[in-house]
């Protein structure tokens, strides 16, 4: 990394669309570390502000949301028109304290084996302009999700006790993190390997923002925008019935007469597959009907029929059993 500091800003009216005077500091000139701009991708206003006051007032910040809201892409692509460094890890439950801190390993030195402390990612991090962000939060042993506790304090220093040694942070490092529950657990039984976390941790994120899915006008533009082929007026037909699908499996998720639900990824897969097989009833079994419950696919079925006018075969099926 050639600059250790933003070296310039950008306005977030310009950069992202928001109805703000804010300036937020950027870097100039992109490196590895940066993603890649997406041009099509929809800032959600809320989240956006939160995520810019992270960057800017270095501000811990959690989002949480369901699956497929595109909550680290939100971050990355925040991150990318900042041309800020981003580095992502998942805390699945194989992940160890010594993978986020650092363990002893041998290495070959001048053709001699020696003992030396290699770091983890987050005194890697930490001590560069990185944006760090901790995906899947929730799934991280809270065994192991310890060792971040006082790195989200305000001083945000860490304690390496193998090396005896006090690592105070990068003042361009910025700490973010994802999750699809707040710490509560699988209580829904939707997200399997979901911990409960410990409360003073959580209170320790500076920023909770919640992510939700696009208004529909935003998700049919997102679609249409990853797939060519649906960009003229009949494509927008077709996606706006398919969003529609969508929205109703949301809605119905949320009163508990599904356990499962649409995301925007699997829209935008349904989208796909609809020109890989030229059959829309077939591209949506094969995208996102064949995931689901045997017994709920009836109702799902009835969406589809509601929304795109043709029958599937499961709804037929049920019938016939009812009859």
């Amino acid at each position: 990394m050639t600059l250790t500091h933003p070296d310039t800003t950008v306005t977030a009216r310009e950069a992202f669309g928001l109805d703000t005077d804010l300036v937020v500091p950027s870097f100039n000139e992109p490196d590895e570390h940066v993603p890649d701009i997406d041009a099509d991708y929809r800032f959600n206003p809320d989240v956006t502000r939160a995520l810019l006051a992270g960057f800017t007032r270095n501000r811990r910040v959690l989002v949480q949301g369901l699956h497929g809201t595109g909550k680290s892409t939100h971050i990355e692509q925040v991150a990318a028109r900042l041309n800020w460094p981003c580095v992502r890890i998942n805390l699945d439950g194989h992940i160890s304290r010594l993978d986020l801190v650092g363990r002893d390993a041998v290495v070959v030195r001048e053709g001699q084996q020696v003992t030396e402390f290699q770091e983890g990612v987050i005194p890697w991090a930490m001590q560069r302009p990185v944006a760090l962000v901790l995906d899947e939060y929730d799934a991280g042993r809270p065994d192991v999700m310890f060792v971040l506790q006082r790195l989200l304090e305000r001083d945000g220093k860490l304690t390496l006790t193998d090396q005896n040694r006090v690592l105070a942070p990068h003042p361009s490092f910025r700490l973010f993190a994802t999750a699809n529950t707040v710490g509560l657990g699988n209580l829904n039984g939707l997200y399997h390997g979901a911990q409960r976390l410990n409360h003073a941790q959580i209170d320790r994120w500076n920023i909770v923002a919640a992510l939700n899915h696009l208004p529909a006008d935003d998700e049919i533009a997102i679609v249409q925008a990853r797939v060519p082929h649906l960009r003229d007026q009949a494509g927008r037909d077709l996606v706006s019935s398919m969003v529609a699908v969508a929205d109703l499996t949301r809605r119905a998720f949320r009163v508990g007469d599904l356990s499962v639900l649409m995301s925007p990824r699997t829209v935008i897969s349904w989208a796909e597959n609809v020109e890989v097989f030229g059959d829309t009833a077939l591209a949506f079994r094969l995208s996102f009907l064949n995931k689901c419950d045997e017994a709920e696919r009836p109702l799902i079925a009835e969406y589809f029929q509601r929304c795109l006018d043709h029958e599937l075969d499961e709804s037929a099926t049920e019938l016939d059993t009812a009859a």
